[in-house]
Parts: C-alpha cells; sequence; structure tokens
C-alpha cells in the first residue's frame, strides 16, 4: 500500500498555486516542449509520467503504469492520492481543472507536508501543457471514496468535473490523445518508451512500474477491455508486447544493467545512499563498479533528471575517488619508493567505472533550460563527503576489490604515459597546423574551416574519383585503404600505431585524448562515404566507433555526416537521373513511362529485368538500369553529381538521441563478449536490411 496515507487529508485545492496562464502554448509549443518532432510527442508522455513518478518519489504511490492504445491514445495511471477536485478558490472552477488549464498550477511548491519535497517534473508545467497539445483528455480521478472525471477538447473542458459514481479505488488515471496538427507525425517508439522508464524505474526504489503497448488490440478485444474506471491494463493478461520494472537495489540495480555485458573487477557493487544531508540536500545516492574497459560510463541525476553535461554532483564525486584511491594505495604501499611522483590522477581513475550519481533538493539550480547540467553547489560538498566517507569504508571492508580496483587504476597510469609518448611522437606542432598533412589526403583549398569538407572514402578506386569529381576549393578526400583498427578498446598509444587512424587524426587537427581542441579543427562537415554492401556498413561502423570513443564532440556538435550515394543510375535516351532506393526506382521508372510491376519493368514489345547491377534487355527496351555496389563504380562526374555537389547531395546527419543506448551498442557489437554479441544480433535479425 501506498505510503504517508495521513498527508493526503492535507492534499486539496489550497495546495495548488497558481502562476500563469495557458494561453501561449499551442502559439509556440516549441517553448514549451522543445520540438514538435518525435522527441516533442514523446514529451508528452514524460511529462504527465512525471506527475505520477514524483507521486510515488514523495510516498503517496507504489505503482504506476504508462500504455499504448489504438487510436494514438497515451494513459498513465497511478495508485497516488488522486488530483484534488474541491473548487480552488483563486480560480473558481476544481482544482482539476485548474492543473489541467493553467500553466505552472500544481501540487509542488506547497510548503506544508502535502506539497512534494523533491519534485522532479516542470513545476507542474507538464499536464496542462499536454491538454493543450491534445485534441482529447480525459482525466479520472479515485479520492475520498468517489469516482470523478472531467474531459477536454484541446485544453477546453467539456464539463465541470463531475462525480459519477462511488469508488474504493485511490489515484489518477489521464488519458490524451495528441493534436496531429501540431505535431507533423504521431508515432510512439515502444523501445524508446521502455528504455526512458526503465531508467526512471531504478530511482523510485520499490515503485512498480508497466510499459504496455495495447495499439494492437482487435475490435473483440476493445470492447471486451473497458479502460475507464479500471485502474491496470497489465491485470487484463492482455496479449501485447508489456514490460515491469521493480527494483528494490535502486541504482546498485542500475550498475549492474549497466555492467551486463562487462567483466567485472570489484564483485560487490559499492553503494551509499544517505538521506536529510543538509537543509540544501535531501538525499545522494551513489553506487559503481569497475569493469575491464578503458572507457568510464557516468550517469547523472538531480531530482530524477538525467543530467548527460554532469554537473557539480559529479565534480564531487569525482574529487572524492581520486582522494580516496590516493590515500588507500598510500597506506597499501601501492606506489613504488622511488617513484616521488606517484600518484593517480583524476583520468586514472575514471578509466573502466560504472558510477551513477543522484541527489535530491528542495530548491535546484541547472545551467540552461535544458536541465542538462546540474549547477547547485551544495550538491558537491554533499556528494563529495556522503561518497568519500562511504568509499573508504567499502575499501577497508572489501580487501580483495580494494587491491583488483587499485591494480587496475595502476594500469591506466602505465597505459597513460606509454599513450602521452605515442602522442608527442606523433602529434607534433607542425602536423596539427598542416605542415605535415598525410600523402593520402587530397587537401582543399581554402583555409577557413566552415567552409571545408572532408570526404573518407573507401579504397583508392573511390579516392580517385572522389579527388577528380570534388571541388578543389572547398572538398578535401582521404581514402582508406581497408578497414580501419576497431578502437572500441583499444588505447591511444595502440590506435596511434595505425597509419590509418594516425593520418585521419592529423588531417582532422583536433588532436586526440586529453590535448583535444575542436577550435583547431580543419573541416566542419566530415562526410562517410562508403559502399552500400555489407563491407561499406563495416568500415563505417568501425569509423563511427572511432568518432563515438575518441571525438565525441564532433557528434556532439554536428560535425559528423554519412553521404548516400545512389542505388541506381537509369537511362533512358538521354534521360538520365538516380535513384537512391528501390521506390525511388520505380516511381523515376514510372515517370519515364515504364510500366512498371514489383521486379520486373514491363515496357513496349518486351521487358528488362535487373541482373548483377546492369540491364538485360529482351526485345526493344527502352530504359536502362545499373545497381551501383560501390563508389568506385562511378567515375568522376557521377561520383560528382550525385553525392559530391551541394545541390544534388544527401548528406545525413549523425547524432546521438540517447547516449547510454548508444554506448550500450557499440560495447555490445565492437567490444569482446561474443556471445554477447551473437545474442543481439540473433534478437535483431529481422530489422536488418541487408543487400546480398
Amino acid at each position: 500500500m501506498p505510503a504517508k496515507k495521513d498527508s493526503a487529508k492535507h492534499y486539496d485545492a489550497s495546495s495548488i498555486s497558481v502562476l500563469e496562464g495557458l494561453d501561449p502554448v499551442r502559439k509556440r509549443p516549441g517553448m514549451y516542449i522543445g520540438t514538435t518532432g518525435p522527441d516533442g510527442l514523446h514529451h508528452l508522455i514524460w511529462e504527465v509520467f512525471d506527475n505520477s513518478r514524483d507521486e510515488a518519489m514523495g510516498g503517496f504511490a507504489n505503482r504506476v503504469e504508462v500504455a499504448l492504445l489504438p487510436d494514438n491514445y497515451i494513459r498513465v495511471v497511478d495508485n497516488g492520492r488522486g488530483i484534488p477536485v474541491d473548487i480552488h478558490k483563486q480560480t473558481g472552477v476544481s482544482a482539476l481543472e485548474t492543473i489541467l488549464t493553467v500553466l505552472h498550477a500544481g501540487g509542488k511548491f506547497g510548503g506544508d507536508e502535502s506539497g512534494y519535497k523533491v519534485s522532479g517534473g516542470l513545476h507542474g508545467v507538464g499536464v496542462s501543457v499536454v491538454n493543450a497539445l491534445s485534441t482529447h483528455l480525459i482525466a479520472e480521478v479515485h479520492r475520498d471514496g468517489g469516482y470523478y472525471i472531467q474531459e477536454y477538447n484541446i485544453g477546453k473542458p467539456k464539463s465541470k468535473a463531475k462525480k459519477v459514481g462511488p469508488s474504493k479505488l485511490q489515484g489518477t488515471i489521464i488519458t490524451f490523445q495528441a493534436d496531429p496538427t501540431i505535431f507533423k507525425e504521431i508515432k510512439y517508439e515502444y523501445r524508446r518508451i521502455v528504455n526512458h522508464l526503465r531508467q526512471q524505474a531504478y530511482l523510485v526504489k520499490d515503485m512498480k512500474l508497466s510499459v504496455i503497448d495495447a495499439r494492437e488490440l482487435d475490435e473483440k478485444q476493445q470492447t471486451k477491455l473497458d479502460i475507464r474506471g479500471k485502474q491496470y491494463l497489465a491485470d487484463e493478461h492482455l496479449p501485447v508486447p508489456h514490460m515491469h520494472f521493480y527494483f528494490e537495489g535502486g541504482l546498485k540495480s542500475l550498475v549492474a544493467f549497466n555492467n551486463h555485458y562487462q567483466k567485472a573487477i570489484n564483485k560487490n557493487i559499492f553503494y551509499v545512499e544517505k538521506q536529510e544531508v543538509s537543509p540544501e540536500v535531501l538525499a545522494v545516492e551513489v553506487a559503481l563498479q569497475y569493469v575491464d574497459d578503458i572507457s568510464p560510463r557516468i550517469t547523472a541525476f538531480a531530482n530524477n533528471i538525467y543530467n548527460p553535461e554532469h554537473g557539480t554532483h559529479v565534480t564531487g564525486f569525482k574529487t572524492a575517488l581520486t582522494r580516496t584511491l590516493n590515500n588507500y594505495a598510500k597506506k597499501g604501499n601501492f606506489f613504488s619508493v622511488k617513484d616521488k611522483d606517484a600518484g593517480f590522477t583524476g583520468d586514472d581513475v575514471l578509466e573502466g567505472i560504472t558510477a551513477v550519481i543522484s541527489v535530491k533538493m528542495p530548491e535546484i539550480q541547472f545551467e540552461g533550460q535544458t536541465k542538462a547540467k546540474l549547477g547547485s553547489v551544495e550538491a558537491q560538498s554533499a556528494v563529495q563527503t556522503v561518497f568519500g566517507d562511504a568509499f573508504a569504508e567499502y575499501l577497508e571492508e572489501n580487501p580483495d576489490d580494494a587491491k583488483a580496483i587499485v591494480n587496475k587504476v595502476i594500469i591506466a597510469v602505465k597505459a597513460r604515459k606509454a599513450a602521452k609518448a605515442a602522442k608527442d611522437s606523433v602529434l607534433r606542432k607542425g602536423a596539427l597546423e598542416g605542415m605535415s598533412l598525410p600523402g593520402k589526403l587530397a587537401d582543399c583549398q581554402t583555409k577557413r574551416a566552415e567552409d571545408s569538407e572532408l570526404f573518407i572514402v573507401e579504397g583508392d578506386s573511390a579516392g580517385g574519383s572522389a579527388k577528380m569529381g570534388r571541388d578543389r576549393k572547398t572538398q578535401a578526400v582521404l581514402p582508406l585503404r581497408g578497414k580501419i583498427l576497431n578502437v572500441e578498446r583499444a588505447r591511444i598509444d595502440k590506435m596511434l600505431a595505425s597509419e590509418q587512424i594516425k593520418n585521419l587524426v592529423i588531417a582532422l587537427g583536433t588532436a586526440i585524448g586529453d590535448v583535444f581542441d575542436v577550435t583547431k579543427l580543419r573541416y566542419h562537415k566530415i562526410i562517410i562515404a562508403t559502399d552500400a554492401d555489407v563491407d561499406g556498413a563495416h568500415i563505417r561502423t568501425l569509423l563511427l566507433t572511432l568518432f563515438y570513443r575518441y571525438f565525441r564532440r564532433l557528434i556532439d556538435d554536428g560535425y559528423i555526416y554519412i553521404a548516400q550515394p545512389p542505388l541506381y543510375k537509369i537511362q533512358k535516351g538521354k534521360d538520365v537521373r538516380y535513384a537512391f532506393s528501390d521506390e525511388e526506382k520505380f516511381s523515376i521508372l514510372k515517370d519515364m513511362g515504364e510500366e512498371v510491376t514489383e521486379d520486373v519493368v514491363e515496357v513496349e514489345g518486351g521487358e528488362i529485368e535487373e541482373e548483377t547491377g546492369e540491364a538485360v534487355t529482351k526485345k526493344t527496351s527502352r530504359a536502362r538500369i545499373q545497381r551501383y555496389k560501390g563508389l568506385g563504380e562511378m567515375n568522376a562526374e557521377e561520383l560528382a553529381e550525385t553525392t559530391m555537389r551541394v545541390e544534388n547531395r544527401i548528406l545525413k546527419q549523425v547524432a546521438i538521441e540517447d547516449a547510454q543506448n548508444a554506448d550500450k551498442v557499440f560495447e555490445i557489437l565492437m567490444g569482446t563478449d561474443v556471445s554477447s554479441r551473437k545474442s543481439f544480433i540473433q534478437s535483431n535479425a529481422k530489422m536488418a536490411n541487408l543487400d546480398i
């Protein structure tokens, strides 16, 4: 049963504060949800869920369910106190209607026990914005022995909140349908929703969370299932995709999940949680484990909001981690007596660490509107003290784990020194300034990075065509010979021993590692151009692994692109066109006057069949189709016209929507765990688009 039920009697209309109206939302939705694309669409779910999650965080609920329903409806249910339905003195309507129609109205500002001490939501913005951007919203409330309901269209109430019957249940049900006039495409991604909500489940211990995809219910099932008034679809045992999350271990469970495909260094996961740290910091929670890897993985949260750019809480964590491990190593005589400069740096102790840091604060400050970075200074000292003391105790009580961790860090120190020597020998000042650019590089004439493009092409044949077809003023070409080194677990010294990677690093001009400087980047468009086959896809993946692990800033700042060369050249007389997909090929052929079936092109007096990239002609064919397997098959003019010239080409910008999931996929596909990679490929084989 939910805790703190005694506080429910203090949660009524007087607990709801009102700051401003809702009118601007539909006019400028991007100001409230960031975008009207897929991110903004899914943000509607997060906003409604955050209210239910905050009820669980406050101890008023222990069960939340998110369901995807037919006709693009989303339904979020909790067994919290239920939104108050009595009249709000300031607005003259029910508290329920106030929360759903007035911006910044919510139960998160109250100074008494009825309000939330900690809130992860947007201070009451969420559900009212969702209502404004929905064609239809149904609010159902179970509280005080009654069942209440109110419906809305485009943010306007159809009637007042009314009691429709008695109820022994408790909680709130919000069902909404996003407005298609606001969102270009309404397409919810079940996996994306599951990943986001799984993370939230780890952050609220003892919260039972269900995610259900009931969009494919047939008419008979929909008729049988009356969703109104019922709290949980999961109890109906529907034959649809569903996930249930419940984690007693909190962040400790999250670390174990993140390290599922890794070999652990310390078998016992470190974990500490402390409540009421100070008046400014209500809770600090930290979990960590070292694994046999070289990349650090630190995840940070403040009031359950993910902070991808970290902030003061992570600064406090890193300071305490370095100090505590140095103290333990010196005390245990792990350092050589002859080495006067012995000691671990901050980078040394982070190598191979998986850590999650969470703080909860009543008054919280972020740097910027995106909440990507925590700015509250009180969090730094709180995490530093709580974590530092507990981690020192952990090392003393777990000597085997402590020894394994320190030895892991000592290996990192040796690797750092070796890598520094390698970098010093390769990345000379002259090389970075373009005085020793690789011989394979055909550089562009302009020195303005914002006007310059670097094409990384596969093979000397494609490199030759690209060099001849490029715009010499702004386009540079660097051909690669075969497949580059897989850098997923390679240190910098080993990477720079690879001639191809060394050439690429020098061509970029940014240097690498701790001396990386994005302002030295020589090209503001770095374009990966590989063949449209399995080998080309592999080379592209190897390059993306390199950029993700060692040049992440280039991806984050939008400098990395993937070229989209055409799959077909279609010629009919003097009419020459290029198709980038099978659908476009058929469209072009129809436009040329050909009668097209799915696989065969019917023409007057005969037919054309595709075979090994060339058109086999029977009788009087009029169109000719060439299937490109590689860039090297194109001459300079074809490559320039289709793939390099700004007015014709198609480029896909590389972005990282979910860094944690991207990290895990790179780890599985490019790491050393063969069984995990095999399992991943088998599970996702149906989604693969192979050109065999």
